[in-house]
């Protein structure tokens, strides 16, 4: 992937300088190829280094939040199940219930990785506000506010109550106001390129694969929905051109995490079957083509059903959003309003198209009678799970749709002990 390596060691951050020891005078040991933390915050070099370090935790190997976004999801709610059961994280989450506690390696992984992203992408929008050059500083500032609201919405997802910031002894907020953080955190972003586009020289300087217009506004899109905001998630999907890509690119050197973890060794977890995690009166029709595009068949060894799509290979890049998500955001957004005409036609958009950038295709016939409100609901349901297979977003489907409790296997998670230990604001576990 396109500038996704190690940041050089010159080139980091240092947070703490130690103590010296005081033997009859005092001398300071100062390592001249070592660059300093004031140097680092201050330079765009420093701060392009620290942008790019997001997006190698986020997307980069077992422990990335990608990769534990879309198992931790897909085993709670059924899309996937653990092929070996000596990985142990996985096996409790398919057990779910009192077998996901504040332990769970994942989990205090996940936690920990989207805090970390948090935090340096803090230092990142705060230091670039200073820089002199204001259209390389807005790309920035963008690229880093995308992270960062990646991350809080990822524990808004999970936790019923999310940190309100980064420090010590920090408070916690309700996961609905986190996903008001994140589109805050986007808000800044979208201002900042409007005041000075981003130049080239800064696009030249990250990975490629985002479109970070594009992704700011169907990101809004995406957590205006989840705050139940319908009208502002209308108006940012309305702004989202859904005929470009905006994706996590890697390559033979910096692999895709799905196909690394799972796909290629058939040793953790693979889809469940045909069904795609839904129950049999929403299951997907026999002949929908995002079944097969999703998952491949091994007519041989078993597991039967195995990962494809985004996962399928290396160097598959990975969507940040799917045309497809930001149309049944607009098809949601008309249902809920009670508009069920604009609602029935979005969601006859997504089942029906015949254009896609990324290939998904469900190749299925328009819904005529769609009969009420609710039905309505519940088709968008069925087509968001079916469509955005594997995105890491169907847990928090299922609780805004009002699905059964026994279709997952937990609600929310327990905290992790690691924070639960150092900070006494950490609140009690959910129940379920």
């Amino acid at each position: 992937m396109k500038n996704i390596i190690t940041i050089n060691k010159s080139i980091f951050i240092v947070f703490f300088l130690s103590a010296l020891v005081q033997t009859g005078c005092k001398k300071d040991f100062i390592d001249p190829n070592r660059a300093t933390e004031e140097q680092v915050l201050s330079s765009s070099k420093g701060l392009t280094g620290i942008a790019v370090g997001l997006q190698r935790v986020y997307t980069l190997g077992r422990g990335s939040n990608l990769y534990n976004l879309v198992t931790i999801n897909g085993l709670l709610t059924n899309e996937l199940f653990v092929v070996n059961t000596g990985n142990t994280g996985e096996v409790q989450l398919q057990t779910g219930g009192t077998a996901v506690d504040g332990n769970h390696t994942m989990l205090t992984t996940f936690w920990t990785n989207n805090n970390k992203v948090i935090y340096d992408a803090n230092l990142v929008i705060e230091n670039a506000k200073d820089l002199s050059d204001k259209s390389f500083a807005s790309g920035l500032i963008a690229y880093a506010s995308i992270f960062k609201a990646l991350s809080i919405g990822n524990l808004s997802q999970f936790w019923e109550k999310v940190p309100a910031g980064i420090g010590s002894n920090i408070s916690f907020v309700d996961r609905a106001d986190g996903f008001k953080q994140a589109i805050a955190v986007l808000d800044e972003a979208q201002a900042a390129i409007s005041a000075n586009p981003i130049s080239a020289a800064f696009t030249s300087s990250v990975p490629a694969g985002i479109d970070i217009p594009n992704t700011i506004n169907a990101l809004k899109a995406r957590f205006y929905l989840y705050s139940n905001l319908m009208p502002q998630a209308l108006a940012s999907a309305n702004l989202v051109d859904v005929t470009k890509k905006s994706t996590f690119n890697f390559d033979a050197l910096s692999l895709n995490p799905l196909f690394e973890v799972a796909t290629s060794t058939n040793n953790v977890v693979q889809p469940k079957d045909s069904t795609l995690g839904l129950v049999a009166s929403l299951a997907p029709a026999s002949n929908d083509a995002r079944v097969s595009f999703y998952t491949s068949i091994n007519p041989t060894i078993l597991p039967r059903f195995r990962i494809s799509g985004f996962g399928n290979a290396a160097a598959t890049a990975f969507p940040i959003y799917l045309p497809g998500e930001i149309n049944l955001i607009k098809a949601e957004a008309y249902a809920r309003q009670n508009d069920t005409i604009n609602g029935k036609l979005w969601l006859n958009n997504v089942i029906t198209k015949s254009s896609d950038p990324f290939n998904v295709f469900a190749n299925q016939p328009a819904i005529t009678n769609i009969g009420s409100q609710a039905n309505l609901l519940e088709q968008i349901y069925r087509h968001r799970c079916i469509e955005l297979f594997m995105s890491g977003q169907k847990l928090e489907d299922m609780r805004r749709f009002g699905r059964a409790t026994s279709e997952r296997k937990r609600n929310l998670m327990p905290y992790p002990l690691r924070e639960r230990d150092n900070n006494p604001n950490t609140p009690a576990d959910p129940a379920f």
